[in-house]
């Protein structure tokens, strides 16, 4: 089984050394603040917020599984979770704000103890809010505890998003673990069965696709199309739709890009694939992620590399809209992965 960074002691499991890594090994001809000197080009810079309408929160880096390119480097070994108190100074926020969109993420977030009780939570607040939760659609066969997870989802209106690297056991596997397309399989039955991912039923039930090498993502409408056609035909499964996520540089894809020797080349093609648009569309400037200690972020992958949001109040129990919404977001060279090609977001391609 794999290990996670922090498990094997892995000078990467250092925030520290990954973005040393990130400002020494630029390609040939382009500077340590590559990013930002794009972003000047294009007249981003400095980043800034349009205004935060969705509330991240990764509840934990604690999972089931150990996927290979994971930028959470979460795994059964992370005992990193967040509290009920976290949890509590969270829904605080919430009630007092006006977001669109609460996404819950994690490692594996319904292995938090009070995922549930978060989740209620949320909708005891609002009946409007969409609810994001990120599940890696194994948790829902792992263990009998969890098999009524789709009723649960059902109940409460959340949107399923998970991550399903091909429509193939082969590719799948061997990118999330032996045995895992199988269950998710099994899983996204049991989705389907209380109606998620069907015409009509309002229960929407998103697929995630990351390559599985060194390279950008295709289409994102080409391959959506494809993939509902290989699970319907082969699975009968039905779901609503594919977003294309870039792999990041960072945790175990930086892991692999280096052992492989692919690092240099996999940042050429990221820097040079640049799009100004996709620049202008990213995450980060909508979003603000918190962490599973409460401390907030302009993103998810920031969050990994500690990058804490730029201004004083940088934990949940000291939100501030109004600086939130005024603040520099944070930028480094993995930021390249969001902007390259047709971009990259939580919410799949951006343009």
């Amino acid at each position: 089984m794999i290990k996670s960074l922090k498990a094997r002691q892995s000078e990467l499991a250092d925030v520290a050394y990954e973005l040393k890594i990130l400002s020494e090994k630029t390609p040939t001809g382009f500077e340590p603040d590559a990013f930002a000197s794009k972003l000047r080009e294009s007249n981003l810079y400095p980043l800034k917020p349009t205004q935060v309408e969705i509330f991240q929160v990764n509840v934990g880096k604690m999972c089931n599984q150990t996927c290979k390119h994971c930028h959470v480097d979460a795994g059964p070994d992370r005992k990193e979770i967040m509290t009920r108190e976290t949890m509590q100074q969270c829904l605080d926020v919430i009630q007092a704000n006006h977001f669109t969109t609460i996404d819950i993420t994690g490692g594996a977030p319904e292995m938090n103890e009070n995922f549930r009780w978060f989740v209620e939570g949320i909708r005891a607040i609002s009946n409007d809010i969409k609810i994001i939760v990120r599940c890696n659609l194994t948790i829902i066969v792992a263990n009998p505890k969890y098999h009524d997870l789709p009723d649960f989802f059902k109940k409460h209106r959340i949107e399923v998003t998970s991550s399903l690297p091909y429509f193939t056991a082969m590719r799948t596997d061997s990118q999330r673990g032996e045995g895992v397309f199988e269950k998710s399989i099994r899983a996204l039955h049991m989705l389907n069965e209380v109606g998620y991912g069907k015409s009509g039923t309002n229960l929407m039930l998103n697929l995630v696709y990351n390559p599985s090498g060194a390279f950008l993502p295709g289409s994102q409408e080409s391959l959506e199309i494809e993939f509902k056609k290989r699970l319907k035909d082969a699975h009968g499964i039905e779901f609503n739709q594919l977003f294309t996520i870039t792999n990041l540089p960072i945790s175990r894809f930086l892991d692999y890009l280096l052992v492989s020797g692919n690092y240099e080349s996999y940042m050429e093609k990221l820097i040079s694939s640049y799009n100004p648009v996709a620049a202008a569309g990213v995450m980060c400037r909508n979003t603000v992620s918190v962490g599973w200690d409460g401390y907030l972020f302009d993103c998810d992958f920031n969050q990994m590399l500690d990058m804490k949001v730029s201004n004083e109040e940088n934990h949940i129990s000291k939100w501030s809209t109004e600086k939130l919404e005024e603040r520099e977001i944070l930028v480094n060279q993995h930021c390249f992965g969001c902007t390259a090609g047709a971009g990259s977001s939580c919410g799949g391609a951006t343009t």
